[in-house]
């Protein structure tokens, strides 16, 4: 008996994870042009937005992106992960990255914040 068994992960599960993968995405990029008009639209009317508000708008939508895209990537590699030794390590590297990653962008929308207040105290 093997102390540690690996519990595989059968072909036909990861490629039902990887068609899921695929609408998941396609879905994904539908909803983010519908996001990208809608705020094109109120950026566009009259004093709607002032720019610092804008551009910390801008920054988190790009954020919320790039978050995306890397949960995409990880599960991409999850379905195509062999056991669940593997899995598991995947999961673990993406948790470790991600955590640096948003402790970064909350540190950059924070300095965003920041400057877009010291713009709009009045001038003495």
């Amino acid at each position: 008996m093997a102390d540690n068994p690996q519990m595989e992960i059968p072909d036909a599960l990861r490629q039902l994870a990887e068609r899921n993968l695929e609408q998941a995405r396609a879905a994904y990029a539908q909803f983010m042009e519908m996001v990208r008009q809608a705020q094109d639209m109120v950026a566009k009317s009259s004093g709607a937005m002032t720019e610092g508000a804008l551009e910390i708008q801008g920054r988190a939508m790009k954020f919320a992106e790039e978050n995306v895209e890397a949960g995409f990537r990880m599960a991409a590699e999850l379905a195509k992960a062999r056991d669940m030794k593997e899995y598991f390590e995947i999961q673990s590297r993406h948790a470790q990255r991600q955590m640096s990653v948003y402790a970064q962008q909350a540190q950059e929308l924070g300095r965003l914040m920041a400057e877009a207040a010291q713009r709009a105290q009045p001038r003495r």
